[in-house]
C-alpha cells in the first residue's frame, strides 16, 4: 500500500489542532482569566499557520497568520476574552477548517469579514491597558533607550532531538527577529564512544542585535520552553566584533564559529533533520539568495501521548480487514476444536487448546486496538451546546463524565447523529427559558449532562437535563390528533412516552430551525437499535428528563445464547436475555391466550417454531427465553436451549433486506450458520400480537 499523502496526513494533524483549539476557546468563555488556556490556543493558531505554510495552504498560513495577530493582545493580557470575541474565534476558526477541507468554495469576502470582526473586538478605539501580571515584562525599546538588543545563553535538554526539535531550526527563526551572533558551547560534550547520537550536548550563547521586546523572542521558544534553559539580559552596546547574522555565516569562508558548529551539529541532529547542514562555499562562488525552507517529508504516523507511551496512527480500513481475519481465525478454531473433541489423539486436543487460548487473546487484543474513548465524540458537543444556547437565549451548562469510557470507534461514529439529536431536544425542548426557570424557583442557566459508564457487556450513555420534564398530556393529546391511539384509552405513561419515537411526531406548536418537522427521535431509534442496542426515555416532572442509550461493546462480536428450534439454530443476544423458563402444560394449553404466568406477572409470548416454519413435532419439554428492551418483557418458545455462545457476526446479504427479524448470522463450529435474532423485531412483533388479540376479544 503506498504512503499517505502529506496533504492529508497535514488534514488530520489539524483536525486535531482543530478540537484542542475549539475546547481552549469553549473554556476561555467560563474561565477568562485561565492564561493556560490562552496559551494552549495560541499554540495550536501558531502550529496550523507553520504546517499550513509547509505543505502549500497559503490561504490557511496568511489567514491564521491574521487571527494569530488579532488575539495576540488577549495572550499578552491587554484584552480580556469576552463572549463575543469567544464567538468570532470559532468562526474563525470554522472558516480555517473550511480553507484546509475545502479551499474551492470558502468566500474571501467571508474571511475578511470575520477578520474585521475580530480586530474590532481587540482593537477598540480606546485599548485597554495591560493586566498587572504583564507589568513585569520588560518594555519596548524606544529610541532613547539604550538597549539595543538581548543576550541570550541557550541550554537544552539532552532528549529535545528525539521529541523531533532542532536547534538549528530555531535558531534560524531568532535570526529572523535580527542580527546575531551565535557561539556554541562545548563545555560538557563527552568523548566520542561515550556519546549518545541522539543526545543533545550542546549549549548556545547569542547576541541578538534587535529592539524587540521579549514576548517576540518567548514566541520563538514556545513549543520547547519545558525542554530548554533561557537566560536573557538586555543588550545595552554594540560589542565588537560587529554581528553578522548566523545563517549569513553558512555562506562565507568556513569561520571559527562554523568549524565549531558543523561537525557538531550534523552529528547531533542527523536522527532528526532530513538535510545535512550547508557547506560552506568558496570566495569565488557566487553567494545565492538565501531560499525558504523546503517542504519537509511526512513524518511517520507516531507520537507519544501525555503519559509518553508511544501510539501509532492506523487507517481504519487497516483494522476492520485485521477484525475481518480474526473472525476468520476464530470460525476456523472453533470447527478444529469440534474435530478434536470427536477424535482421541491427545496431541491433536493438546494442540486445538494452545490454538484456542491464542485465538482468543488475538481477538481481545484486536478489539482493544478498535477501542477509542468517548471522549473524542464527547468534545464535539460542546461548540453545538455554545452555538444553541446562544441562539436560542438560553443560558446551559454542558457537563460531560466518563470520557475515558471506552467503546468500539465503528459504534462511537454511528452514535454521532443520535446524540446531536437527543442535545439538540433537550435544550430546544427540555431547558426552560430564563423568564420560566425564574418563575419556578430554578437556577437561570440550564443544565446538560452527557455521561458514559461500563455496565457489565454493554456502555450506558446518558443524556439527562433539568428542564421541566416531558409533558405528558400534550404527548397524548397530539397521538389522538394523529390517530395513534383512540380517545380514552388506557396507557401508562411510559407507553405514551414511546409515541416520541414514532415517524412525523413532534408536540413542538411551530416549525423552526430546530424542530418542529417530526425528523428526529425516530432515527434516534431506528440508529440505536442498528447498532444492536436500546433506548430508555424517563421523566419527572418539572425536574428533567433522562434518555439512556444501552449499546454493546463493540458491533463485530456478539456474545450470546444458542437455541435450538426444529433443526434450525440460532443465537439470541445475552444482553438482552433476562431468563429461562420451561413452559408448562397449562402454558400449551392456553395457545389462544399467548401469555405466560412469570411469578404473577402476565408476558406476552411467541412460538419460534411458528414464525420459522419449522417441520417435525416441537420437543416434549419446550423452553421459554424471556427477553427485555425497555420495560417490555417478551417471551420466546424455543425446542431447545445449547448454551452460552460467542460468535463473529456476519451481515446478511442485500436479498435479505426485507427479512426483519434477523440482525445477521454466524457460522458454528461445524460449519453451519446460525441466524442472530433481532430482538427489537421480536417485540415489535409480539406487541403488534397482543394489539390484535385485545381488538378480537374487544369485538
Amino acid at each position: 500500500m503506498s504512503a499517505m499523502d502529506p496533504t492529508e496526513v497535514f488534514r488530520q494533524e489539524a483536525s486535531e489542532l482543530f478540537e484542542v483549539l475549539e475546547g481552549a476557546l469553549l473554556d476561555l468563555g467560563q474561565r477568562p482569566d485561565d492564561r493556560e488556556l490562552v496559551d494552549s490556543a495560541f499554540r495550536a493558531l501558531h502550529t496550523i499557520k507553520g504546517s499550513g505554510a509547509m505543505f502549500g495552504f497559503d490561504k490557511v498560513a496568511c489567514f491564521t497568520h491574521e487571527f494569530e495577530t488579532a488575539f495576540d493582545r488577549v495572550r499578552k493580557g491587554e484584552i480580556k476574552p469576552t463572549q463575543e470575541l469567544i464567538s468570532v474565534a470559532l468562526a474563525a476558526k470554522d472558516y480555517i477548517r473550511a480553507l484546509i477541507e475545502d479551499p474551492q468554495s470558502t468566500d474571501d469576502v467571508i474571511g475578511e469579514a470575520i477578520l474585521d470582526d475580530l480586530k474590532r473586538f481587540v482593537l477598540p478605539d480606546q485599548p485597554v491597558a495591560p493586566v498587572a501580571e504583564m507589568a513585569e515584562a520588560p518594555p519596548l525599546a524606544s529610541s532613547e533607550s539604550k538597549q539595543v538588543g538581548w543576550h541570550l545563553y541557550l541550554e537544552f535538554e539532552s532528549h529535545v532531538l528525539r521529541n523531533g526539535s532542532n536547534p538549528l531550526d530555531l535558531l534560524e527563526d531568532l535570526c529572523k527577529l535580527g542580527p546575531c551572533f551565535v557561539v556554541p558551547v562545548t563545555d560538557g560534550i563527552p568523548f566520542l564512544d561515550e556519546m549518545e547520537p541522539e543526545d543533545c550536548y550542546l549549549k548556545w550563547d547569542v547576541k541578538l542585535h534587535a529592539a524587540c521586546d521579549k514576548e517576540a523572542i518567548d514566541d520563538v521558544f514556545m513549543f520547547v520552553q519545558d525542554e530548554m534553559k533561557l537566560t536573557l539580559s538586555p543588550l545595552e552596546h554594540v560589542e565588537a566584533p560587529a554581528p553578522v547574522p548566523l545563517f549569513q555565516l553558512l555562506d562565507e569562508e568556513p569561520a571559527p564559529v562554523i568549524e565549531m558548529i558543523a561537525p557538531m551539529v550534523e552529528a547531533v541532529a542527523a536522527p532528526v533533520t532530513k538535510q545535512p547542514l550547508a557547506k560552506a562555499q568558496s570566495k569565488s562562488e557566487a553567494k545565492p539568495e538565501l531560499k525558504p525552507v523546503s517542504k519537509p517529508e511526512p513524518k511517520p504516523e507516531g507520537k507519544r501521548d501525555e503519559r509518553g507511551i508511544a501510539t501509532v496512527r492506523v487507517q481504519a480500513e487497516r483494522l476492520d480487514e485485521l477484525m475481518d481475519r480474526v473472525g476468520e481465525l476464530v470460525i476456523a478454531q472453533a470447527r478444529l476444536t469440534q474435530l478434536a473433541s470427536s477424535g482421541s489423539d491427545l496431541s491433536i486436543k493438546m494442540i486445538a487448546e494452545e490454538i484456542e487460548r491464542l485465538a482468543s487473546s488475538l481477538r481481545d487484543t484486536t478489539m482493544g486496538a478498535r477501542m477509542v474513548p468517548i471522549g473524542s465524540l464527547f468534545g464535539r458537543f460542546r461548540r453545538l451546546v455554545h452555538d444553541l444556547s446562544r441562539d436560542l437565549a438560553k443560558p446551559v451548562e454542558f457537563v460531560t463524565t466518563g470520557e475515558d469510557t471506552e467503546l468500539d470507534k465503528t459504534m462511537i461514529e454511528c452514535l454521532a447523529d443520535p446524540l446531536v439529536h437527543l442535545i439538540r431536544n433537550a435544550i430546544d425542548h427540555g431547558i426552560e427559558d430564563t423568564a420560566t426557570r425564574s418563575a419556578n424557583g430554578k437556577t437561570e442557566q440550564g443544565r446538560i449532562e452527557l455521561a458514559a459508564v461500563h455496565s457489565g457487556a454493554q456502555v450506558l450513555v446518558t443524556v439527562k437535563d433539568n428542564g421541566g420534564g416531558l409533558n405528558t398530556a400534550r404527548i397524548r393529546a397530539k397521538a389522538e390528533e394523529q390517530g395513534l391511539i383512540a380517545s380514552g384509552a388506557v396507557l401508562t405513561d411510559h407507553e405514551i412516552h414511546q409515541f416520541l419515537f414514532h415517524p412525523g411526531f413532534s408536540t413542538a406548536q411551530t416549525i423552526s430551525a430546530l424542530s418542529g418537522r417530526g425528523v428526529g427521535m425516530d432515527v434516534v431509534k431506528r440508529t440505536i437499535e442498528n447498532m444492536r442496542g436500546t433506548i430508555d426515555l424517563s421523566t419527572r416532572p418539572g425536574q428533567g428528563t433522562t434518555v439512556t442509550l444501552r449499546l454493546p461493546l463493540t458491533l463485530a462480536i456478539i456474545e450470546g445464547l444458542l437455541i435450538r428450534v426444529g433443526e434450525g439454530r440460532y443465537i439470541i443476544p445475552l444482553s438482552a436475555v433476562e431468563e429461562c423458563v420451561e413452559l408448562t402444560a397449562e402454558d400449551e394449553r392456553s395457545r389462544g391466550r399467548n401469555f405466560l404466568n412469570v411469578r404473577g406477572n402476565l408476558v406476552p409470548f411467541l412460538r419460534l417454531r411458528e414464525i420459522m416454519s419449522a417441520s417435525g413435532s416441537p420437543d416434549r419439554h419446550q423452553k421459554t427465553i424471556i427477553i427485555s428492551t425497555g420495560e417490555t418483557r417478551v417471551g420466546l418458545v424455543a425446542d431447545q436451549i445449547i448454551g452460552n455462545h460467542q460468535t463473529v457476526i456476519k451481515s446478511l446479504s442485500k436479498l435479505h433486506s426485507d427479512v426483519t427479524i434477523f440482525s445477521g448470522a454466524a457460522i458454528l463450529g461445524d460449519g453451519t450458520a446460525a441466524l442472530i435474532l433481532d430482538v427489537a423485531q421480536l417485540v415489535t412483533l409480539a406487541q403488534s400480537k397482543v394489539e390484535k388479540q385485545h381488538i378480537s376479544e374487544a369485538a
